[in-house]
Parts: C-alpha cells; sequence; structure tokens
C-alpha cells in the first residue's frame, strides 16, 4: 500500500508504508494459496483500525437553546506488520457505535474500542468517539473529542487522540457556547467546530474525517457529529458524521462502519448515535489463505485481497 498516511511506528515488526521499499522473501513451500500454484511464504499486511462513534447529545427541554453536542468519531490508526508467519490468527474486534439518546438533558454515550490481536504482532487499538455534552456538561475525550453542550455557562470541548498514539488517532471536538450551540465533534480530519452565540448561523459542525485508500479508492471516513441548535443544526463531518437537531427535528446518526459521530439535538426527541467502526486487511492476494470467521467482505484490487470486518472476526494468514 502506498498512501497510508497515519501509519504506526512503535514497533520493531511494524514499520511507515510511505518508507517501504519492494522486497522479496526466501520461500516455504508450506502450502498454496487462493492465487494458485504460488507458493506461500511470510508476508506484509496493511490494517485501517477505526473505532465506533460516540452519540451526540439532548437538551434540557423541547426547543430550548441549550443544546447538546455532537459525538465524536472513532480513533483511527493504520498500520504495516511485516512479514507475517503463516498460520499466524488474528484476532478482529469491531467497535460498536455509542447508543443513541433520547430523553432530555442526557449526555451522549462514548464509541467502544475496534482492535487487532495476534502472537507475535503489534496490538493496535483504536479508541472510541468521545461523547456530545449536555447543558453545562463538557464532551468526553476519545479517539475524537466530543463536542461541549451548550448551556448558561457553556462546556469544554473533549479531547481527541486519547489515550495518546503517534501519529495521532484523532482530534479535539469544540466547545459549547454560553446558552446557544453546542460544539461539533471531532473528526479524524478536523477539530469539531465551536459554538456559535445565539440568532448566529450554525457553525458548530462535525470535524472532518480522514481518506484512505486501502481499499484501492480514497474513502474518506470517521467525521463527527454536528451539535444541535434551535435553527438549523451543525452540519455532520465529512466521512459519515450525523447532522445535528435543528428547528424541531432529532439529531442523526454517524454512518455504520465509518466510525462517525453521531449528532446532538436541541429537542428531546434525540441525539444520533455513533456509527460503527470497521477494522480493513490489504495484503497480496497469491498469499491469501481463505479461512475467516466473522463473514468479512472480500475484494481484490490490483495484486491485492482487501477484508473488510463490519464485524468482529478472525483470519489465518
Amino acid at each position: 500500500m502506498r498512501d497510508l498516511k497515519n501509519t504506526l511506528t512503535s514497533s520493531k515488526n511494524t514499520k511507515n508504508t510511505q518508507t517501504r521499499k519492494g522486497k522479496s522473501f526466501g520461500y516455504q513451500v508450506l502450502g498454496f494459496g487462493a492465487g494458485g500454484g504460488i507458493p506461500r511464504a511470510p508476508y506484509d499486511i496493511d490494517f485501517l483500525v477505526i473505532g465506533g462513534g460516540a452519540s451526540g447529545a439532548t437538551s434540557s427541554a423541547a426547543g430550548h437553546s441549550e443544546a447538546g453536542g455532537g459525538g465524536g468519531a472513532g480513533g483511527f490508526r493504520t498500520a504495516t506488520e511485516t512479514s507475517v508467519a503463516l498460520d499466524t490468527t488474528i484476532t478482529v474486534t469491531v467497535g460498536d457505535g455509542g447508543a443513541s439518546v433520547g430523553a432530555s438533558n442526557t449526555t451522549g454515550n462514548p464509541g467502544n474500542i475496534s482492535k487487532f490481536v495476534a502472537s507475535g504482532l503489534t496490538t493496535i487499538e483504536s479508541a472510541g468517539g468521545g461523547r456530545g455534552g449536555q447543558s453545562n456538561v463538557g464532551g468526553g475525550n476519545g479517539g475524537s473529542g466530543g463536542g461541549g453542550g451548550a448551556g448558561p455557562s457553556g462546556s469544554p470541548k473533549g479531547l481527541g487522540n486519547t489515550p495518546s498514539t503517534s501519529p495521532s488517532q484523532g482530534r479535539d471536538g469544540g466547545t459549547g457556547q454560553n446558552g446557544a450551540q453546542g460544539g461539533g465533534g471531532g473528526g479524524a480530519g478536523g477539530v469539531g467546530g465551536t459554538g456559535g452565540p445565539g440568532g448566529t448561523p450554525s457553525g458548530n459542525g462535525g470535524g472532518a474525517g480522514l481518506a484512505n485508500s486501502i481499499t484501492g479508492s480514497s474513502v474518506t471516513r470517521a467525521g463527527g457529529g454536528g451539535a444541535g441548535y434551535p435553527g438549523p443544526g451543525g452540519t455532520g463531518g465529512s466521512g459519515g458524521g450525523g447532522i445535528g437537531g435543528g428547528n424541531g427535528t432529532a439529531g442523526q446518526p454517524g454512518t455504520a462502519n465509518t466510525g462517525s459521530g453521531g449528532g446532538g439535538c436541541n429537542v428531546s426527541g434525540g441525539a444520533g448515535g455513533g456509527g460503527k467502526g470497521v477494522v480493513i486487511l490489504s495484503f497480496p492476494k497469491a498469499q491469501f489463505s481463505g479461512t475467516t470467521t466473522g463473514s468479512p467482505t472480500v475484494t481484490e484490487s490490483g495484486d491485492n485481497t482487501i477484508l473488510q470486518f463490519n464485524a468482529s472476526g478472525t483470519y489465518v494468514s
């Protein structure tokens, strides 16, 4: 893979794909993959791991100006594991998004962790998104932070990249404004919008997601949720963030399997739930073992096989 932008580099067995050169391995004739007739050998696997997005928050009363903040996107991390031995079982966990909330004056729910684990490989774990904050309650910390709720005093943003990774797995949410707009949830590629004062155009959108081409074409994922407002709600961040509720409408959910945050709202009808996360693997198709659980989507792009896990499962290399 040529363009992974957020690649883990902490393991001696893991290296930055931007500097990776072509290589050849000493072949071990240990079996034959789905490619047919080519001896299989240890091979490199590229990963994209996105945690579940968080849900937005609701306001203190129907039609009230104390609008809820948007939910933060799940953490967004990429990595390459080099020379993965044959018959290594890779266990994939795909984190659920935070459940939607309907009762008034309720904070959102955080997203859940996505990760892959295998013996001899570095465990890559992407945090769930930080929940949206309600009246005078700050946004939660997470992969990307949740937006703060509006209220008499406003409320602080949730912090992204929590726990800290290098490169960063996400961005901060937006700060809630005193008595007006909540803050937008943070996205993998941009911070959430800060809530503006009452009567102003809504500027409290969710933070932008991040583009990645592990599937063979560029796809943006992990956008933050927009905040609620008595007028138009905040826009959802690119990559699947839910639109914030406004003018009597509920917040919208983050798009499933993008790890995007849900929209907050200014009515008791509900805030949007967070989008479920995703884990994607890419490797030479000649080396594909064909042994999986969890029913991942299997596609090909050029010389690579792509496994997209929309739910938890395993792959045996």
